[in-house]
């Protein structure tokens, strides 16, 4: 447990479920606390090893932290915007508030409402940044590449998972349900497998209970079509950095996203992607002539299908969209750079100017 007198910034997270929220927060705190940033968490569903503060700790918000006039409230959620403003505004506590918002659709009104009283407001795209009505910076998220990085020996990494170590794999991570696109895969994986016998195709992710029908769907569509053996469902897995590198291929087929990191994950480890048009996914992928992926629009099997037959039947092009993606990820995305710009929004608030 942290001592309050020491925390400049406090990281709400009011969700106890294992969200892409939580998942940012367990990420970058530490690396801001590496860069110096006094930053501590608040909440359930954080593991112990993060720096934490108790709910106690908030009657002492009062006072001032060691060598600053206030703190920092850095939400991420509606619930968690609502307390900081009461306490800011109703039990006067020496607090800044700062949303981040990766929403990219029209906000409530009790969204708006609680956005404008915002001291600072991130998003983390530009398309995410014209769905608000205030000033904003946009600060996209990074990827930590001392998790994310390529394989030396492909054959090795599919070994090690018990994967084919001569074939090729394409694969889709992240929850199954439809909104993800799960069957959209599955359904391109149908129609192009047969026809090249050096390619399977593995989908890690877990389905919740209200999606679990969806996946039982899916997995007796690919008993019907007789590729139970070449398009397997892995589950849910902790080391999944490590399925990254056994790819070949890495295809993001949502239907909707906030931001969405997979297709940033595929690139850190050197594979090219194909993706849909939503989240920030047009501004991590380049698509011209220096190409880590290609980019299709939503909801359409046909072009994923096509798309992800380019990728796989020219290994040329496929080697270098990943080398390409590589080095995008690692000069445009890394996670000690976003950590910094959200330490200039903090610096400006701290400081008072």
């Amino acid at each position: 447990m942290e001592d309050i007198s020491d925390v400049e910034i406090i990281a709400p997270n009011f969700k106890r479920r294992l969200s892409g929220v939580t998942s940012t927060i367990i990420q970058l705190v530490p690396v801001q606390r590496a860069l110096g940033q006094k930053v501590a968490t608040l909440g359930p569903g954080l593991p112990e090893a993060l720096p934490h503060i108790g709910y106690g700790a908030l009657l002492k918000l009062w006072a001032r932290p060691r060598g600053r006039r206030l703190r920092v409230w850095h939400a991420r959620r509606n619930v968690e915007m609502l307390p900081a403003v009461f306490l800011r505004d109703v039990l006067r506590m020496r607090l800044k508030i700062v949303f981040t918002s990766a929403s990219q659709r029209k906000h409530s009104g009790w969204t708006k409402f609680l956005v404008r009283r915002m001291d600072a407001v991130i998003a983390t795209s530009n398309r995410t940044a014209a769905y608000l009505d205030v000033p904003s910076t946009t600060i996209m998220h990074g990827i930590d590449t001392q998790r994310f990085f390529p394989a030396t020996d492909k054959a090795a990494a599919k070994t090690v998972l018990g994967l084919p170590a001569d074939r090729k794999i394409a694969g889709c991570f992240g929850r199954v349900r439809h909104q993800k696109g799960t069957d959209l895969f599955v359904d391109s994986m149908i129609s192009l497998l047969p026809q090249r016998p050096d390619w399977i195709a593995i989908i890690a992710g877990r389905a919740t209970p209200a999606h679990v029908a969806f996946e039982n769907d899916l997995k007796d569509k690919v008993k019907r079509a007789g590729l139970a053996d070449r398009i397997l469902f892995v589950g849910e897995h902790t080391n999944i950095p490590e399925w990254y590198r056994a790819l070949d291929l890495f295809i993001a087929p949502q239907r909707w996203e906030g931001f969405g990191l997979t297709p940033l994950e595929a690139m850190a480890t050197q594979v090219p992607v194909v993706a849909t048009d939503v989240g920030a996914f047009s501004e991590l992928l380049s698509t011209g002539k220096d190409e880590t992926g290609i980019l299709i629009p939503a909801n359409e099997l046909a072009a994923m299908t096509d798309a992800a037959a380019l990728l796989m039947d020219d290994p040329q092009r496929a080697r270098l969209a990943g080398e390409r993606g590589l080095a995008r990820a690692i000069e445009s995305f890394s996670i000690r750079g976003e950590a910094s710009s959200i330490g200039a929004v903090y610096e400006r608030l701290l400081s008072g100017a």
